[in-house]
């Protein structure tokens, strides 16, 4: 009934690319974005559920095809 509006957010699109990081041993999955050019990652969300993950994608205007799952 009472949603949380969702923030829209930007990044440079050019320079920086929507990923995942997943741990192997604990399955721990934290979103954020990568450096293209020097592959520095920046964490923006712990994903805890399928809830987290969709807040993200719809903050930052991000389809689930566009982002990528690293290990």
């Amino acid at each position: 009934m009472f949603r949380r509006k969702v923030k829209k957010c930007t990044y440079d699109r050019e320079n920086l690319k929507p990923v995942i990081r997943s741990s192997i041993c604990t399955g721990e999955q934290v979103a954020g974005f990568k450096n293209i050019h020097t592959g520095k990652f920046s964490a923006v969300l712990l994903v805890r559920n399928d809830g987290d993950l969709k807040e993200f994608l719809e903050s930052y205007d991000i389809s689930e095809a566009d982002i990528a799952t690293e290990y």
